[in-house]
């Protein structure tokens, strides 16, 4: 079969990235679509052949803005020379079509702006000073831009989706059904951290004491410095966007003067950073490799997931790590967090709730290799499977 794969925008590293990369290794002749791409944001894909439009000359900081000029970039892109095409979508890359051959949907969510996180969205578009205005337009477009995501939701063949909330939003807002296929998660390689020294973990600047972020390469870490331990600290990993609300886990942690790691970057960052009001016991890494990262899980006590997520694969590696994850109750944590057995859900995103959760789980015991064995159904090897079983079914 002559195949593409699809994607809204390939800028930064995250969870729809990690989907397509195992596509990607699954059809590697395969060429990716999409409407923006930045190898400095995201250097996954360097052997493969990505083609893009007259989208790529916008700055990659106007691409919440763009949804309308995407979705009529997508819908009039030509696959017509193509027996298969599988889109990686959470937002317009859906649009496109395929009239001789099938298209496959791996849809995350609905356009989450546009339906489930509307009130969210305009509660605080995440502009900082231009959120008046943008607040204002969004409000007026809002219905023309759902009657057009209604209308390319209809153009896949097949949807497949990341967990069965997903698979609910889809059905309520696409009127569309779909089949649930968990994302790759390495689980392996996260569980190699069950066998790592906690003692090990490298050096930690606070960013908290203005200097900069260390990740590696601290053979004698200064006691000041570095997270203590054993199983001292919470950890968090995440693109800091404000929807993902790591604030509740700052502040939370900052208030019950709990050790946090959080890693990762994003446009939320010096907020964050802010919030932690320059307390030692909260510090701050960028986005560090796979190795490292299963070593700060296995030596943490607990991961903090403050998010409504259709899925979650940052979780999914802490406790394939055997770090148990202290979870909000809705979404795609349903799927694998099992309360009291590889962690513990809280019922509202607030601090306090988060608070009585983290006091809770600290009077709670938990089997770090059954934690880790809870997960093992997430791996890389079964979506892969599942594909190809799907991808066969739906081909002959």
């Amino acid at each position: 079969m002559k195949v593409a794969l699809v994607c809204d925008w390939l800028t930064n590293v995250g969870g729809a990235e990690k989907v397509l990369l195992e596509l990607h290794r699954l059809y590697p002749k395969a060429p990716i679509y999409t409407s923006k791409y930045s190898k400095k944001g995201i250097g996954w894909f360097d052997d493969a052949e990505v083609r893009t439009g007259w989208l790529q000359v916008f700055p990659v900081f106007l691409r919440r803005f763009l949804g309308p000029l995407r979705q009529r970039w997508f819908s009039k892109l030509d696959l017509s020379g193509y027996d298969l095409v599988i889109s990686v979508t959470g937002a317009e890359a859906k649009a496109v079509k395929c009239p001789n051959g099938l298209h496959i949907s791996y849809c995350h969510v609905p356009t989450q702006y546009y339906w489930q996180m509307y009130d969210d969205y305009v509660k605080n578009p995440g502009f900082g000073v231009l959120n008046p205005v943008v607040r204002f337009f969004f409000k007026l477009m809002v219905e023309p831009l759902r009657k057009a995501d209604f209308k390319a939701s209809q153009a896949p063949d097949y949807y497949v989706t990341i967990s069965e909330y997903a698979k609910d939003l889809i059905s309520k807002y696409y009127k569309r059904e779909a089949v649930v296929i968990h994302p790759p998660v390495e689980v392996s390689d996260f569980k190699r951290g069950l066998n790592m020294p906690v003692e090990g973990l490298s050096e930690v600047t606070t960013e908290n004491e203005g200097a900069s972020p260390v990740t590696t390469g601290a053979s004698d870490p200064s006691p000041k410095q570095a997270i203590r331990t054993p199983r001292r600290y919470y950890i968090t990993t995440s693109r800091q966007v404000n929807w993902k609300r790591l604030d509740l886990v700052v502040e939370a942690c900052r208030e019950l003067r709990r050790e946090l790691l959080v890693v990762g970057e994003g446009p939320e960052h010096n907020k964050l950073v802010k919030l932690s009001n320059g307390r030692g016991n909260i510090k701050f890494l960028p986005v560090v490799e796979k190795s490292e990262l299963a070593k700060y899980l296995a030596g943490a006590k607990g991961y903090l997931f403050p998010s409504l997520e259709p899925f979650g694969i940052a979780p999914v590696e802490a406790l394939a790590a055997g770090c148990p994850v202290i979870a909000y109750g809705k979404g795609g944590a349903l799927d694998y967090v099992k309360d009291g057995k590889n962690g513990l859900l809280f019922e509202k995103q607030t601090v306090k709730a988060l608070k009585e959760a983290i006091l809770k789980f600290e009077t709670m015991k938990f089997d770090r290799e059954k934690v880790s064995e809870s997960v093992e159904n997430f791996s890389v090897k079964r979506f892969d499977k599942e594909i190809e079983d799907l991808v066969r079914e739906k081909t002959e």
